[in-house]
C-alpha cells in the first residue's frame, strides 16, 4: 500500500503543470523568478571570506543571527534592508539563511538581482551548514 501511495504521489507531481508550495498554510503556486542567481557551496563562500568588496548578508531572524554568523556578515532580516545595499551594482554579494530548508536568502537574492545588482549569489547550506562544518563564526 505504501509503495502504491508513493507511486501515485510521484505520478501526480510529474503530471502537474505547476508546483505548489504551502509551508503549512494555504497551497499556492511556487514562485517563479525572472532573475537568475548563482548558488555557492560552503567551500566557495569560505574562499570569498575576507576578500575586499565581498559582502555577506545573513537573512536569518534575530535569534539565529545572535547565535552566530559568518564573520563580517550584515544582518539583512530588517525593515530597512535596501539601505544595506552597496552603491556599486557590480559588488559581490553572498546571501544565506539557516539551511537548505530556508528560502529567505533565495528570495532576498532574487529581489536584489531584480534591482539591477549583477554579482549576486546564494549559499543554500546556510549558517547551520557553516557551523556544522566547523567554520569560524562571530557573535554580536
Amino acid at each position: 500500500m505504501n509503495a502504491l501511495f508513493k507511486a501515485l504521489a510521484i505520478l501526480a507531481c510529474l503530471l502537474s503543470p505547476t508546483a505548489l508550495a504551502g509551508a503549512g498554510g494555504e497551497m499556492r503556486p511556487a514562485p517563479v523568478y525572472e532573475t537568475e542567481i548563482n548558488y555557492m557551496s560552503l567551500a566557495q563562500a569560505e574562499q570569498r571570506l575576507g576578500k575586499p568588496g565581498v559582502l555577506f548578508y545573513d537573512v536569518n531572524v534575530l535569534e539565529i543571527w545572535a547565535d552566530g554568523y559568518i564573520p563580517g556578515a550584515i544582518h539583512f532580516f530588517v525593515d530597512n534592508w535596501k539601505d544595506l545595499l552597496p552603491e556599486d551594482k557590480d559588488a559581490e554579494m553572498i546571501f544565506y539563511c539557516a539551511n537548505r530548508l530556508c528560502n529567505a536568502s533565495e528570495i532576498a537574492a532574487h529581489a536584489v538581482k531584480a534591482m539591477g545588482y549583477t554579482n549576486v549569489s546564494q549559499m543554500p547550506d546556510g549558517i547551520f551548514g557553516w557551523k556544522m562544518s566547523g567554520r569560524v563564526i562571530e557573535k554580536p
